[in-house]
């Protein structure tokens, strides 16, 4: 149990974090537009943020938790596709994978 909660906690910091640096980060803008999400990257920011929140405050409202990982378990799904669709590196995919994963074991272990 405390290894899924700090997987939990992780990835809630992670998305945070990420859903920050997508209103902030130049860097972001690019990697937005260079994977043709340029004009949602506000709404995928508020997303990813409103995800990491949602999977601390899960830790107290156990649907909540089930619910939101398994919306940021379709959003990595997601974006693992987008990434071969771009026909990405495996190096850079990666990551995408990591947290697709990471979100799985979260809401698996949310509904079991």
């Amino acid at each position: 149990m405390v290894i899924t909660q700090a997987i939990l906690v992780f990835s809630a910091i992670s998305f945070i974090v990420y859903g920050i640096n997508s209103f902030a980060s130049k860097r972001m803008v690019l990697e937005y537009e260079r994977w043709g999400f340029k004009n949602q990257r506000i709404i995928l920011g508020c997303c990813q943020l409103l995800g990491g929140v949602g999977l601390l405050v899960g830790l107290k409202v156990p649907p909540l938790l089930t619910i939101t990982s398994f919306l940021l378990l379709c959003m990595m799904i997601s974006a693992v596709f987008v990434r071969i669709r771009i026909n990405e590196r495996i190096i850079r995919i990666l990551p995408a994978i990591l947290y697709l994963v990471l979100t799985f074991v979260i809401f698996y272990n949310s509904v079991v």
